[in-house]
């Protein structure tokens, strides 16, 4: 609820609810198996990618997608890769907009990690590897190159 210039009524308590949580794609690919699950020489080359998307879908409610590829290679092959789109439905109430594109870029994707983190480590675990144990992410260092990304490019954040 506004006071119908965008700002919350003087004294209301911001809120965030997480009204859903769920997996919107999942994939893993062991494509060398099951020579991939041999001991290996040294330890494989991970690469991790994380990205954060978000859109409206009623009033005060926010779908933010946290989308995490990756890749493990060694010896110039590939052991094995993900990909997990991990989304939550938000509802945000009585934040100030100057303060809501933060808070659902930021905010939202840190709760949703953990539930992510273990997706990924069951997958890995679940194709032959030892589990996959993601480190933490900062979320505002991420908004903040996301930010600057766009600012270079001209486009609005």
């Amino acid at each position: 609820m506004t006071n119908g210039n965008g700002t919350p009524p003087e004294g209301a308590p911001p809120q965030l609810n997480v009204l859903a949580q769920y997996t919107k794609d999942l994939s893993f690919e062991n494509p060398n198996a099951p020579a991939s699950l041999a001991p290996q020489q040294q330890q494989p080359a991970i690469n991790i990618q994380i990205n954060v998307g978000a859109n409206a879908v009623a009033e005060n409610e926010y779908e933010v997608t946290l989308s995490i590829d990756g890749k493990a290679e060694s010896g110039g092959g590939v052991l094995f890769s993900f990909e997990l789109a991990y989304a939550g439905v938000f509802r945000v109430l009585n934040v100030p907009q100057e303060n809501l594109h933060p808070l659902i870029m930021i905010e939202c994707p840190r709760l949703l990690f953990p539930f992510a983190r273990e997706i990924i480590a069951s997958a890995v675990r679940d194709g032959g590897f030892p589990p996959l144990m993601l480190d933490p992410v900062d979320f505002v260092g991420l908004y903040r190159q996301n930010l600057e990304r766009a600012q270079q490019q001209g486009q609005p954040s």
